[in-house]
C-alpha cells in the first residue's frame, strides 16, 4: 500500500520549485517496538531546514530524503514487542533523527520515545509540544539536575525566550521549579510573548550585560543557550555565577575555550533531544515517561501550548511556508502543519 510524503533530492533554497517535492512512497510496517501512526499534524523546528539545507549540499539522492520531527496522530498498528499502546491510542511524538520523518501520511515510531497526546489538547496543539519540550526538560533536569528545593531562589537566564524551545522552557522553569525566569527578547512582540508565558523579566540581548544589571541580577546561576553559542560563549562566561551551569543546543564551528569556566568551576554541558535515541541509550524510555508527564500538565492547565501558526493541509507549499517562516528567525511559538 502506497502513501503520500514531501521530501527533496537536493539541498536547495526554500525558494526554489524542487526544494520539497510530493512523492508516493510505501507505506511502512511497524516492527519490534515501533508504533504504525496515522498523521494528523506536524510541526517544523530549526532542525527541519538545517537537515533539509545540508543533506544533499553536493549530490542529487536517488529517493527524497523524509524529514520532520514532531507530530501528533493516531496508532493504526504495532509491532510484536510493544507494550505502551494499543491501535486507536492519540499520541504525539519528536522521533528519531536517524529514521525516515512525519512529513508523511504515516510514520513508524519507536514506542519508548513516544507519549499519550494530551487529552484537552487538539492534534495541532499537541504536535507543537515534543521536540521543544523535551529539549527544554531534559536542559532543566537531565543537565543542570533543578532541584526545586534547594535551587530555589536561583536565578536562569533563557536566551531566545520567544523561540519554540525558549517558549516551554520558560513555563518549565516558572512552573516547576522556584527559579527566577529572566528570558531575552528584543522585539516589543516577542517580550511580550515571554512575560505572558511567565517570564519575570525580559532583557534585550543587544543590551544583555547593562539590562540585567538594571534589574538586579548582574550574575545568574544558569543560563540556557537557545540561539548562538558561539556568538554568546564569551559573556555567558562572564555573567555565570560561580559554581553555575551553562547548557547549550546550538553547538559551535570552532573550539570553545573552557578556561574560561576554570576560577568559576563553571559546569557545561550540551544538550541534544535525538542523544537517547541515536544511542538507544538505557534510560531511552525516559522520553515516553516525560512526553506522558508533560500531556498531564497541559490537561491540567499547568502548561499551554505554544502553537502560534497553523497551515492547514499537508502540502509542498505549506511546508516550504513553514520552513521560510523558521529560517526567518523571527517566529514566536511554533508553526503547525494540519492533514
Amino acid at each position: 500500500m502506497k502513501m503520500k510524503a514531501i521530501g527533496f533530492k537536493q539541498s536547495l533554497p526554500i525558494t526554489e520549485a524542487d526544494s520539497f517535492i510530493a512523492f508516493d512512497t510505501d507505506k511502512p510496517t511497524p516492527e519490534g517496538y515501533e508504533l504504525l501512526v496515522k498523521i494528523e499534524a506536524i510541526s517544523v523546528n530549526p532542525v527541519d531546514f538545517k537537515v533539509r539545507q545540508n543533506a544533499a549540499k553536493d549530490t542529487i539522492l536517488d529517493t527524497p530524503k523524509i524529514i520532520g520531527w514532531d507530530a501528533s496522530g493516531t496508532v493504526e498498528a504495532v509491532g510484536n514487542k510493544t507494550s505502551k499502546f494499543k491501535v486507536g491510542d492519540q499520541v504525539y511524538y519528536a522521533g528519531d533523527i536517524t529514521k525516515a520523518g512525519c512529513n508523511a501520511e504515516y510514520q513508524v515510531i519507536d514506542e519508548r520515545i513516544v507519549g499519550k497526546k494530551p487529552e484537552s489538547l487538539t492534534h495541532a496543539q499537541a504536535a507543537a509540544m515534543p521536540l521543544t519540550t523535551l529539549t527544554a526538560y531534559e536542559s532543566l533536569f537531565d543537565r543542570i539536575k533543578v532541584n526545586t528545593e534547594t535551587d530555589k531562589g536561583k536565578s536562569v537566564l533563557i536566551l531566545a525566550g520567544a523561540g519554540g524551545v525558549g517558549s516551554i522552557a520558560i513555563q518549565l522553569a516558572k512552573k516547576l521549579t522556584n527559579l527566577t525566569v529572566i528570558a531575552t527578547a528584543s522585539r516589543e512582540d516577542s517580550a511580550q510573548w515571554c512575560k505572558d508565558l511567565g517570564a519575570d523579566f525580559v532583557v534585550n540581548h543587544h543590551h544583555l550585560k547593562s539590562e540585567l544589571e538594571t534589574i538586579g541580577h548582574p550574575e545568574v546561576h544558569y543560563i540556557l543557550d537557545f540561539v548562538d553559542l558561539e556568538g554568546y560563549w564569551e559573556l555567558a562566561t562572564d555573567i555565570v555565577k560561580p559554581q553555575g551551569h551553562i547548557v547549550s543546543i546550538t553547538g559551535s564551528s570552532k573550539p570553545l575555550d573552557l578556561n574560561l569556566l576554570k576560577n568559576k568551576s563553571v559546569s557545561f554541558s550540551y544538550e541534544y533531544m535525538y542523544t537517547r535515541s541515536l544511542y538507544t541509550t538505557e534510560d531511552m524510555e525516559r522520553q515516553h515517561d516525560i512526553l506522558n508527564k508533560i500531556a498531564e500538565l497541559l490537561d491540567a492547565g499547568t502548561l499551554k501550548s505554544t502553537l502560534t501558526t497553523t497551515l492547514k493541509g499537508f502540502t509542498v507549499d505549506n511546508l516550504k511556508e513553514a520552513h521560510r517562516l523558521q529560517e526567518s528567525g523571527k517566529s514566536i511559538g511554533k508553526t503547525v502543519i494540519t492533514y
